[in-house]
This record gives C-alpha cells, sequence and structure tokens, in this order.
C-alpha cells in the first residue's frame, strides 16, 4: 500500500470542506524534524477550513499529528488567508 504525503491528506480534506476546491493549495516545506504544511483556500471558504470554534482546524492538525507518529517526524498546519 503506498504511502500518503501529508499535504495530500490534507489538500484531500480541505477539498471535501470548501466551496472551491480548486482553489485548495497545499504547499510543504520540508525540515529535518519538523515540516510546515501550508494550507491557502478562497478567501470565502477560510471559515469552513476553521471551523466554529477552530474545531475543523483543530481536527485537521490532530489528523495531522496521529498520521506523522509513524514517520517519528512533527508536522505543522499554518492555514493562510
Amino acid at each position: 500500500m503506498p504511502m500518503i504525503e501529508m499535504k495530500d491528506l490534507i489538500a484531500n480534506i480541505a477539498k471535501a470542506l470548501v466551496d472551491k476546491p480548486t482553489e485548495v493549495v497545499v504547499t510543504e516545506i520540508r525540515g529535518q524534524q519538523i515540516s510546515v504544511i501550508e494550507l491557502k483556500v478562497a478567501k470565502e471558504d477560510i471559515g469552513k477550513i476553521i471551523g466554529k470554534r477552530g474545531r475543523n482546524a483543530d481536527a485537521m492538525r490532530y489528523i495531522l499529528m496521529a498520521a506523522s507518529t509513524k514517520l517519528r517526524k512533527r508536522f505543522i498546519l499554518e492555514i493562510l488567508g
């Protein structure tokens, strides 16, 4: 079974949440121990990504953290406006 890239994981989740999935852009800045995943969506979709009281963003961060434990690497999700 091929291993999914963390940025693809976040992109798939984000595209399912937003109204404009074609405007979802995910980039990864790789470091030795820590990688930063940057998520950029349409201005109108920021609220859907963050969710009420930040629940959607927290859930994505939690999934990212859980998935990354196997890789023994830390991933940080940054949501860009």
